[in-house]
């Protein structure tokens, strides 16, 4: 994420946080982040970094004190406006990595809008995004109705057929996530959340 200075249009792109969830080897989520990115990228009101989970060194155990690579996490956290999860289904739910990674943080989660870019097979992740939305409420966000749910069983990454009505999806939820991240920003400079 770059700072807050205004584009051209005098706006100030909103700093959005790209999680990838999965950190599983010969996972799909790095390709999956990445597709979601290019899409993302032509939106100028959008500052975009990526978070993979696979590149941080968690520990296995929850520490007494946070170690450096919790603490640069929560930072991230802390400095984004808005997130998107890119998720992947696993035996119904979300990987144990991303849960993790989660509670790693907790007021820098607060009054900023979450969304969903899901993957599986035959359900499209939806389990996972459900499951999500009640942990993302406990942390007092907002989660987008609309999300990007893809399913690998039917249609690969790749399959041309589908890339229009993905894209449309893809659009229509950077709609709302800017639309809730730049009202929720300007509520928290008017009057600072209070959980």
């Amino acid at each position: 994420m770059t700072d807050d200075r205004p584009s051209e249009d005098g706006e100030v792109p909103l700093r959005v946080a790209v999680i990838i969830g999965s950190t599983r080897e010969g996972r799909i989520g790095g390709e999956v982040g990445r597709w979601f990115v290019e899409r993302a990228r032509v939106r100028g009101e959008l500052d975009l970094a990526v978070l993979d989970l696979a590149e941080f060194d968690f520990p296995v155990h929850y520490p007494e004190r946070a170690t450096e690579q919790m603490t640069e996490f929560a930072g991230a956290i802390g400095r984004a406006e808005a997130f998107v999860v890119v998720t992947p289904e696993y035996n119904r739910s979300f990987p144990a990595s991303l849960k993790q990674a989660i509670d790693f943080a907790y007021d820098e989660w607060q009054a900023k809008p979450v969304g969903f870019v899901s993957y599986g097979h035959g359900s499209s992740g939806l389990y996972a995004v459900e499951q999500l939305r009640s942990v993302f409420t406990e942390l007092h966000t907002v989660t987008l109705r609309n999300g990007v749910a893809l399913d690998f069983l039917h249609a690969p990454l790749e399959d041309r057929t589908r890339a229009g009505g993905r894209d449309r999806a893809v659009w229509l939820m950077l709609d709302q996530l800017a639309w809730w991240g730049c009202a929720l920003r300007e509520a928290r400079a008017v009057r600072p959340y209070v959980s």
